[in-house]
C-alpha cells in the first residue's frame, strides 16, 4: 500500500532550499552526463550509477528502520520492476546514448516534453484533458520541431541522437503514467532504491549485450568523467531525490512541479558557460515555446480537481522524478 502524503508545515526557507537543490542539481545532470559519455561507455556507466545509488539508499533505510523494512512483496517487485525499466533503462539509458552526439542544453530541452507525453497518454487512455492542456501540448511539440528540424536539415547535430532523446521522455512518461496503476512500496526511499536496482542492473546487462564491455578501458577514462559519474550518483540520484521526496511532504505538488521548466534553463546556462555549448536564436525560440508549454500544462493540471487516488499517485517515487531522466 502507498502512504498518503502527510500534511506537514515547514519554514519557507527550507522549502526554497529544497527547490533550489532540485532546480540546480537535476538541471546540471545533463551536463554531467555529457561529460561522462565523453570517455566512458554510456549504458554501463549509467548502470553503475544506479546500482551504487540503490545500495546507498538501501543502507540508509536499513540503518534507520532495520533490514526487514527492505522486504517487498511479489506484486511490489513487479511494480518497481516495470517502473524502473521504463524510467531508467528506457528513459535514462536513451538520454545517455543520445548525449554522445547532442549538446546537454539541447538534450534537456528535448527531454522537457515529458509532461506533454504524459498528457498524450492520458488522452489515449480516454482520460479527460482540459483544452488549455491540449494547447500547451501543441505549443510544446511545435517548440521541439523548432529545435530539431533545422539541425536535422543542416546536419549540425546528429539526427539519430535527437531521435533517441525524443524516445527517452516517451519511455519515462510511460513509467510515470503507469506508476499510478501498479503496486509500489509505501516507503519512498525503498521504492526508489528498488527501481534503481532493477533499472541499473538492466542497464548493465544491456550494456554488456551490445558490446560495451570492450569500451571499458579505465586508462582512457578522464578525471572529469569519473568526477561527473560520482556527482550523478551522490547528487543526482541520492541528494536531489531525497530533497524532492521531502518537498512532496511539505509543499504543494503544483509548486514542486515547477522544476519541469526550470531544469532546461539551468542546463542551457551551465552548458554554455562551462563547456561553451552553442546557443542561437532558434534554440532560444524553441526553448521559450517548450518552457511556456510546460508551464501551461503544469498550471492547468494543478488547478484541475483530481480524485484522492490520483493526488496520492502524483507523489509516488516514479512521478517524483518525472521530467528528470538525467
Amino acid at each position: 500500500m502507498r502512504q498518503a502524503r502527510p500534511d506537514q508545515a515547514a519554514p519557507e526557507w527550507q522549502i526554497w532550499l529544497g527547490l533550489l537543490i532540485v532546480y540546480i542539481v537535476w538541471g546540471s545532470t545533463y551536463l554531467a552526463i555529457r561529460v561522462v559519455v565523453g570517455t566512458m561507455p554510456p549504458l554501463l556507466s549509467a548502470g553503475v550509477r544506479f546500482v551504487i545509488a540503490a545500495a546507498i539508499l538501501f543502507a540508509y533505510v536499513a540503518l534507520r528502520h532495520g533490514i526487514s523494512s527492505l522486504k517487498l512483496s511479489r506484486s511490489e517487485w513487479l511494480g518497481v520492476g516495470f517502473v524502473g525499466l521504463a524510467l531508467l533503462l528506457g528513459g535514462n539509458g536513451l538520454v545517455m546514448l543520445g548525449e554522445r552526439d547532442v549538446p546537454s542544453g539541447l538534450a534537456a530541452l528535448i527531454v522537457a516534453v515529458i509532461p506533454l507525453y504524459v498528457v498524450l497518454l492520458r488522452f489515449i487512455f480516454r482520460e479527460r484533458v482540459a483544452v488549455a492542456t491540449v494547447l500547451g501540448v501543441l505549443i510544446g511539440f511545435a517548440g521541439v520541431a523548432v529545435l530539431i528540424v533545422p539541425r536535422g536539415i543542416d546536419g549540425s547535430v546528429a539526427i539519430g541522437g535527437m531521435l533517441l532523446l525524443l524516445l527517452a521522455p516517451l519511455s519515462w512518461s510511460i513509467g510515470t503514467y503507469f506508476s499510478k496503476r501498479v503496486d509500489l512500496p509505501g516507503d519512498y526511499l525503498v521504492s526508489t532504491g528498488a527501481q534503481m536496482l532493477v533499472g541499473g542492473a538492466a542497464l548493465l546487462v544491456v550494456g554488456l549485450l551490445v558490446g560495451e564491455a570492450g569500451l571499458v578501458k579505465p586508462e582512457t577514462f578522464s578525471m572529469d568523467s569519473l568526477l561527473a559519474l560520482a556527482y550523478l550518483i551522490v547528487f543526482g540520484s541520492v541528494i536531489a531525490y531525497t530533497a524532492y521526496t521531502w518537498l512532496l511532504q511539505h509543499a504543494p505538488v503544483s509548486r514542486v512541479a515547477t522544476y519541469a521548466f526550470v531544469n532546461p534553463v539551468v542546463a542551457i546556462i551551465l552548458g554554455t558557460v562551462l563547456i561553451n555549448e552553442e546557443i542561437n536564436a532558434t534554440m532560444i525560440i524553441g526553448a521559450a515555446m517548450i518552457v511556456v508549454a510546460v508551464a501551461i500544462v503544469v498550471r492547468t493540471e494543478s488547478q484541475t480537481p483530481k480524485p484522492d487516488a490520483e493526488e496520492e499517485a502524483a507523489t509516488t517515487p516514479a512521478a517524483a522524478e518525472a521530467g528528470s531522466p538525467g
